[in-house]
């Protein structure tokens, strides 16, 4: 007999005896579960369960039984047990919490939405775990609420909120919602929490939303990196020096993880990627690590990789592990700071040469990405300083894959619910890509054009009609805001050439989108500001051929859209353009994307072999974060202010004179210290009077109250 045949023998004997305690019997089921033997440990709580109907803390058994079942994948047993610790406890909050994801497993939400809302409501005494409870269940209903387009999301972060201002987790949330709804200002500060807590809070990617603000963005990366604490356990076998990359013995392998290889942007665009990859040059890895996808697009991209590994249900160092025993040169993140991401994976650096590309418009902001690629538009010479990474380019930063679906079936603007005779400008960005300056910016371009409207994707009711106010606010009848149902890729693809022009949305441009629009032949108008995510979208338009559709003011993108809209004509020549251009443009050269793909893939690894793989910059972010969320983004739009690097190094002079800064590579350099350190010790002596005489006059006389002695 084994020791743990023992143990679990020796627990049942007392059970059936009377003598296990309720401690005494998690005790032994967590021995048995650490070593394997959950089938053991699940028996020996039902059967403590059959011998102990009246103990007052049988909902407890159930809960922690219904936790092995679920391991298991017993779930009818797990919900059986959680309905039973339910009805012997209605207090008990966590099997509410656990049943609402059992039923959200179902395809249930509504009726996860339900036990989540009870459990947050239940009239049980106020303390650490109840709040705990509490803001875990209304954290479930705010994540599928808000999958699901639903107002009530709103509601629970609100309560959330009232609970703990300072989750910075539940405010990454608000924002995203605000975006998603449009909802302006974005920032809306009270008593409990000031305007810059909310915006330093800002999730990385709602950042690029919020403002076109790099330097902000990089900083903002930094400090989510670090509050997030990726470092977790680490197996110190994978300190282990990585293996020489010899070029000349063996193909370099290259690893992508990402969540999205399935029906998804990213998948779309990169299906085709791996089927040109050269199998004599690279061996390609996929670690996937989303949603379970037996989807079409899914098949493809199996089929096209050498090797396909599910990590979803593997920890982080079970997945380090993995990809460090594969032998991986290169680790590609597509998601980057996206759902479903695996950062903690490569915080513990299974591969010697970490890259950022794809699926994240932005830098990481972390010491373990060692590339970021982009292309000289995304990141044009003298704009490395907004990213940690080394910034390596490709002819045009996005990959295409040529074979896209398309319905045969074409419908026709009446189909579409567009009218015949307007001119249709379209956007098909999601709508929290849609800030306040974008759309003051279309409404303009409306009414000097009247005869035209606005196609955007569909969305919920409370967001349509935001945006129907807004509209009207500026004299646009709601009525031209025409809204798009959501269909299947094929479909919507089908569908694009009704419109005459698409108007893309800034500082968050089309990515996907506009390769999408551009492949139907949808001139796309675009406006390019600093930062990355603002710029893809006029890389993608320039790699077409329709280089004089990117501006960089926004004056010129509202005058190009109303010149364009009142002469179909030339909306005629670029779509000829585009039809005539598209099997030679560079934008769907994919062929010539993966050359060059594979040959910085080469240069990285001999950047290895020469020890020259560049460590990541991450200097003075926090007082670059500091500078940044101290700015009103919403009062002017960076996007159009000259002399944005002059307002960084006024307020880092600031923070300088209060605590000296060290140098940095980006804006302050030995140069600036100088100048502020001379700013400081030369002040006249008529400054220096004028500043003692102001901090003088703040010490009012002092005043004795009634009755004091």
């Amino acid at each position: 007999m084994t020791k743990f045949d023992d143990t679990f023998s020796r627990a049942l004997q007392d059970t059936i005896s009377g003598n296990l305690t309720l401690t005494g019997l998690i005790e032994a089921a967590s021995r048995l579960s650490e070593t394997g033997q959950r089938t053991l440990a699940r028996q020996l709580y039902k059967a403590w369960i059959n011998f102990n109907p009246e103990h007052p803390q049988l909902y407890v058994a159930h809960f922690n039984c219904s936790a092995l079942d679920t391991e298991v994948e017993d779930i009818a047993a797990a919900t059986e047990a959680l309905n039973s610790a339910i009805a012997q406890n209605p207090d008990f909050a966590p099997a509410y919490i656990n049943l609402g994801r059992l039923m959200e497993r179902a395809g249930a939400p509504d009726r996860a939405v339900e036990l989540w809302r009870t459990a947050a409501s239940r009239p049980v005494p106020i303390n650490g775990n109840s709040v705990v409870y509490a803001t875990t269940a209304l954290k479930q209903i705010v994540r599928v609420l808000s999958d699901l387009q639903s107002d009530g999301a709103e509601e629970a972060i609100q309560r959330c909120l009232d609970i703990n201002p300072q989750q910075s987790d539940v405010i990454e949330q608000h924002i995203a919602q605000r975006l998603a709804q449009c909802k302006w200002p974005i920032i809306l500060p009270s008593e409990q929490i000031d305007r810059k807590a909310l915006v330093k809070n800002i999730h990385p990617l709602s950042m690029a939303v919020y403002t076109d603000d790099p330097l902000l963005q990089l900083a903002a990366a930094d400090r989510y990196v670090r509050q997030s604490a990726f470092e977790g356990p680490q197996d110190p076998a994978l300190d282990r020096r990585h293996a020489a990359i010899e070029l000349g013995a063996r193909r370099p392998r290259i690893g992508y993880v990402s969540s999205d290889l399935r029906d998804h942007a990213v998948g779309y665009l990169m299906a085709e990627l791996f089927e040109l990859h050269r199998k004599s040059d690279v061996e390609v890895f996929a670690y996937y690590c989303g949603p379970a996808s037996q989807s079409a697009l899914t098949v493809r991209i199996k089929a096209a990789v050498e090797h396909w590994t599910d990590i979803r249900n593997l920890s982080d160092d079970e997945a380090a592990g993995r990809i460090a025993a594969d032998g991986i040169d290169i680790l590609v993140d597509v998601n980057g700071h996206t759902r479903d991401s695996r950062t903690g994976v490569f915080a513990r650096r299974p591969s010697p040469i970490q890259v950022n590309w794809l699926g994240y418009p932005g830098s990481m902001g972390t010491p373990y990405h060692h590339y970021i690629i982009a292309d000289d538009w995304i990141i044009p010479a003298g704009s490395e300083l907004y990213y940690s990474e080394k910034v390596v380019r490709l002819p045009c930063y996005q990959s295409n894959d040529r074979k896209r679906m398309i319905a045969a079936e074409r419908p026709s603007r009446r189909d579409a619910g567009l009218p015949d005779d307007a001119f249709v400008y379209c956007c098909f960005n999601g709508t929290h890509k849609i800030g306040r300056f974008t759309f003051e910016r279309w409404m303009e371009i409306l009414n000097r054009v009247p005869d035209s409207v606005l196609w955007l994707l569909d969305t919920s009711a409370r967001t349509k009609n935001n945006l129907g106010e807004m509209a009207e606010k500026k004299g646009i009848s709601r009525a031209r805001l025409v809204f798009a149902p959501r269909l299947a890729n094929a479909q919507h693809l089908a569908r694009y050439p009704l419109a005459d022009l698409f108007l893309d949305t800034a500082p968050y441009g089309a990515h996907t989108t506009a390769s999408d629009a551009l492949w139907m032949g949808v001139p796309v108008l675009t406006l390019s500001g600093r930062s990355f995510a603002s710029r893809v979208c006029g890389s993608l338009v320039r790699a077409s051929g329709l280089s004089d559709l990117v501006c960089t003011e926004p004056s010129a993108y509202v005058e190009r859209a109303v010149a364009l809209g009142k002469n179909r004509s030339e909306i005629e020549i670029y779509k000829t353009a585009l039809e005539a251009g598209r099997p030679t443009c560079r934008l769907f050269d994919t062929n010539l994307l993966v050359e060059r793909l594979e040959e910085l893939y080469r240069a990285m690894c001999r950047d290895h072999q020469n020890g020259t793989v560049m460590r990541p910059d991450l200097e003075n972010l926090d007082s670059y974060l500091k500078v940044g969320i101290a700015l009103d983004h919403e009062s002017r739009e960076l996007l159009a202010l000259p002399d944005y690097h002059g307002l960084y190094k006024a307020e880092l002079r600031r923070l300088h004179r209060a605590r000296p800064l060290p140098a940095d590579s980006r804006l302050w350099k030995a140069e600036e210290i100088a100048f502020a350190d001379g700013q400081a010790f030369g002040q006249d002596a008529a400054a220096v009077t004028e500043i003692h005489s102001r901090h003088s006059e703040q010490v009012p006389a002092m005043r004795l109250k009634a009755g004091a002695r």
